[in-house]
């Protein structure tokens, strides 16, 4: 107990593990995830959208693709992936001589190749299901009403997926920003790396990697309370009235 409050004390009074340098790592880092995470997001949900439609064609050759990619991409670890983008693109021929590899060097862009692909095939899965659960009747009066399939997709089965989506999407968001601690063993200075680099010069482990769990906490909780207040003005018409 007596370690505690000291740790506590000294935690509190800013030792040198909260100096402004460290400080600055960590700032660093929480920039480099949010960006990480919000790109591969925002990129997997404008791949995901034509995929989930796809992904439900009765073309065979449109169909199987996607599953396969899809299967593939939520059937592998995302670190193995993210090693296999990141080493495996050295030893593709002649790439080192075009201008991808003034990109593909840095280790953030791979890192976000992964992550949009990995990320892109979660959410191909989930906007797949929930357009198969599109009501029958919604279907039916937008054909009555003479709608086309294109603008039925638009205007009816897209924003009633999206809705019904937008729970495990709201999982899908956590996760990836939880995964994304895993950029760091690329040489990404992101929180984790941020927290390694602090724990490897001051051998302080616990306030190190605390101190990150307490910014990774923080997030989660942002996006839940995002996704809580979006869900209540989405499907606010399910409640029932009174």
């Amino acid at each position: 107990m007596e370690q505690l409050n000291a740790w506590l004390t000294d935690l509190l009074a800013g030792n040198e593990i909260f100096t402004a340098n460290t400080l600055g790592y960590y700032a660093e880092g929480l920039a480099t995830t949010v960006q990480l995470v919000s790109l591969s997001l925002l990129i997997g949900l404008v791949l995901a959208v034509p995929l989930a439609i796809g992904r439900g064609s009765k073309r065979p050759w449109i169909k199987w693709p996607i599953f396969f990619y899809a299967y593939v991409f939520r059937g592998t670890p995302l670190l193995i992936q993210l090693y296999i983008i990141y080493y495996g693109v050295v030893f593709v021929e002649g790439i080192q001589d075009t201008w991808l590899w003034l990109i593909l060097e840095e280790p953030f862009y791979p890192a976000l190749i992964a992550f949009t692909l990995n990320t892109a095939a979660y959410t191909t899965e989930i906007f797949h299901g929930a357009i198969k659960a599109t009501a029958r009747g919604e279907i039916e009066a937008a054909r009555a009403y003479g709608m086309s399939r294109a603008k039925m997709m638009r205007r009816i089965i897209l924003p009633s997926a999206f809705r019904r989506a937008l729970p495990a999407y709201g999982n899908e968001v956590i996760f990836m920003l939880q995964a994304s601690a895993i950029a760091s063993v690329v040489t990404i200075m992101d929180l984790t790396g941020a927290a390694r680099f602090v724990y490897a010069r001051f051998y302080a482990p616990f306030e190190a990697f605390l101190f990150v769990a307490a910014i990774y906490l923080c997030l989660t909780f942002s996006i839940i309370y995002f996704f809580r207040h979006l869900e209540k003005r989405l499907l606010a018409h399910l409640k029932p009235q009174g």
